[in-house]
């Protein structure tokens, strides 16, 4: 009987595998009753580094845009705790830039540190606003994304 290979088990990525890093400030609510960042802030972490990095390079109109990003697929492993009070360090890149779609990945890191705390992705469909389907994703938004492949 063949025996499946073991499944490669995730490891933490240093700072460098990144294309830009950008800070994220932990506030009191972070914490949950263990004393460290609940693991359910790290994806809405994920979410406002990606988003505030293509609004501050205008890639994207979160309010008057005629596409937005929905998220369809969503992970992270953990590597060591991060708490309150603490300033973070995401990194982020793509590794993957379809017609309309992306997924990014992003690490998370403690002030200081070379390795993540965590690491994980997620993946945007770009839709139109009203009719919620899949457009090609706008010259501009193309054209940052690349920057971070």
């Amino acid at each position: 009987m063949n025996n499946p290979a073991p499944a490669t088990r995730p490891q933490a990525l240093p700072r460098s595998a990144y294309r830009v890093l950008r800070p994220i400030t932990t506030r009191w609510a972070d914490n949950d009753v263990y004393g460290h960042v609940n693991n359910v802030v790290y994806y809405s972490w994920f979410d406002t580094a990606v988003n505030a990095h293509l609004i501050e390079q205008g890639a994207l109109d979160i309010h008057h845009g005629p596409v937005i990003g929905l998220v369809i697929e969503t992970q992270c492993n953990y590597f060591a705790p991060l708490a309150f009070p603490q300033t973070v360090w995401a990194g982020l890149r793509v590794a993957h830039l379809g017609k309309s779609s992306v997924r990014y990945e992003v690490g998370l890191f403690a002030e200081g540190e070379d390795l993540a705390a965590a690491c994980g992705h997620f993946v945007h469909v770009y839709v139109d606003r009203h009719t919620r389907r899949p457009v090609p994703l706008p010259d501009n938004l193309k054209k940052t994304l690349e920057t971070l492949l």
